[in-house]
């Protein structure tokens, strides 16, 4: 049996899971978010814990039990404690301002990008002096905060020789050594 699926799933304070068919939705102080679970899986609500259990040993139901799991506890996560990203643009010039859901980047190319950011995601930029500028990205959907973060640092990824780039915050980039002259 999978080790990640068996586990329950403890409710906090503050957040109904309701479970109907095949859908799970689950509320919160911070939100709600909904999942679609396959037939094969079972989702059921007891006291305050939530336990997933699987129909057959198929190897797909397998994968599906622990994934469903995961999903459903992220989920339980997101509205009760909520999650945050925080990007870091180092290189020189490179800027980052927001006016509300829109995001404006100055990474070095010969025009500024500009994205639109989905209203369930609070975005916040900061710049301070003599210090890299901050992106911070505040949402209760886990996979679409992972989204959007994934998406801005496409736009300039940390290079390993001089390490500009996006990175996230605390992140460590392998530096490598550049050419050397020949003697």
């Amino acid at each position: 049996m999978s080790r990640i699926g068996k586990a329950p799933i403890d409710i906090p304070a503050g957040v109904t899971v309701t479970v109907k068919d095949n859908d799970i939705t689950v509320k919160g102080p911070k939100g709600e978010l909904s999942q679609t679970v396959k037939p094969t899986i079972s989702v059921k609500v007891e006291g305050n814990q939530v336990v997933i259990e699987r129909a057959t040993e198929e190897k797909q139901d397998k994968a599906l039990h622990g994934l469903s799991r995961s999903l459903i506890n992220n989920m339980i996560v997101g509205v009760s404690e909520g999650y945050k990203k925080e990007l870091e643009l180092v290189g020189v010039g490179y800027r980052a301002s927001n006016q509300g859901q829109l995001l404006e980047l100055s990474l070095g190319y010969s025009h500024n990008i500009y994205l639109e950011l989905p209203g369930e995601v609070k975005l916040e930029t900061k710049s301070e002096r003599n210090q890299n500028p901050l992106i911070t990205l505040e949402s209760c959907d886990k996979q679409l905060i992972g989204q959007v973060a994934a998406k801005i640092r496409s736009f300039r990824k940390p290079e390993p020789y001089k390490g500009k780039g996006i990175r996230f915050k605390g992140e460590h980039i392998r530096r490598k050594a550049g050419k050397s002259a020949k003697v």
